[in-house]
């Protein structure tokens, strides 16, 4: 097929510094996207920043091979931080076509030993910061006619150890995912969400929950570079599906799919009834039904 065109295209990426979201700016920027590379520079557990300049590093690597880019240094957990970003965008590039919730922080740690107010901290970020930025982009996205918003969820929504705090404010960003993508249907913008897994810096930073051996391959064979195509597929027009999660690591990439199984139906139901019939409610046969938001190109 033909390559597909980004000119003219704005995109907002936030945590866009390092890592998933650098990647993500710097293959969008090399194909005539217009870029606005949002990062803070805050440390990988949100508690505060590392003094630096990533947003500003990045966008001078795109200048350098001939991009257009815009740094912003907000923080997208507050409203009014979220609200810059799209300014910047309208301001210097005439609109926002896109947007590509990247920005994340991480700390591993049992359930009871994570204070309140460390759970609070992962709202704020994943959670508020990508509802934020898509409320004071949404205008922007329905002049665009071809609005996409790209929210960044984790397999450890589905469980995964010392990540309650975190997970739980993915599983917040996959619900804000799916219910974005009914609003956006009658204005033609697409709402997705990826499932990175890459060696980042926030990956080390939460090697406790993984073995050695995984994390090893991950720094090797799982890189930044193999998510930035998902993403840049999801906010482009061609894109047509909505309220989707796609799995991408390493090369490979695949639906995240909730289904309901054929389950049983008995209207005398007793608990005993379900114990017995278990197994039943349970299996993932060719009866189960995905559920999607809207009809899509994929089975």
């Amino acid at each position: 097929m033909d390559a597909l065109d980004f000119e003219g295209r704005v995109v907002a990426v936030t945590g866009a510094g390092r890592g998933i979201g650098r990647a993500h700016a710097l293959l969008l920027a090399s194909r005539g996207a217009r870029v606005v590379v949002c990062d803070l520079g805050a440390r990988t557990d949100g508690s505060g920043t590392e003094g630096d300049d990533p947003a500003g590093v990045v966008v001078d690597e795109i200048r350098k091979a001939g991009g257009t880019a815009e740094a912003s240094r907000a923080d997208i957990s507050t409203p009014e931080g979220a609200a810059s970003v799209v300014d910047l965008a309208v301001s210097a590039f005439g609109g926002l076509d896109a947007v590509v919730n990247n920005a994340g922080i991480v700390r591993t740690a049992d359930f009871l030993d994570v204070p309140v107010e460390e759970y609070r901290r992962h709202l704020d970020v994943h959670y508020f910061g990508s509802l934020h930025l898509v409320r004071a982009a949404w205008p922007h996205l329905i002049a665009s006619g071809s609005g996409r918003v790209v929210n960044t969820v984790s397999a450890a929504m589905l469980g995964n150890p010392m990540m309650v705090h975190y997970g739980g404010s993915k599983g917040a960003v996959f619900g804000l995912t799916r219910n974005l993508a009914l609003e956006g249907l009658p204005h033609g913008i697409r709402v997705n969400a990826i499932a990175p897994g890459a060696g980042t810096r926030m990956a080390e930073d939460s090697a406790d929950s993984l073995s050695p051996e995984v994390m090893d391959y991950m720094r090797i064979h799982l890189l930044p570079e193999h998510i930035a195509p998902v993403a840049a597929y999801l906010v482009h027009p061609a894109c047509e599906v909505t309220g989707e999660v796609f799995n991408a690591a390493g090369g490979t990439v695949n639906r995240m799919a909730v289904v309901n199984t054929a389950g049983i139906s008995d209207p005398d139901l007793t608990p005993e009834t379900l114990a017995a019939r278990i197994d039943e409610v349970m299996a993932v046969t060719a009866d189960a039904v995905p559920q999607v938001v809207a009809p899509a190109r994929i089975p």
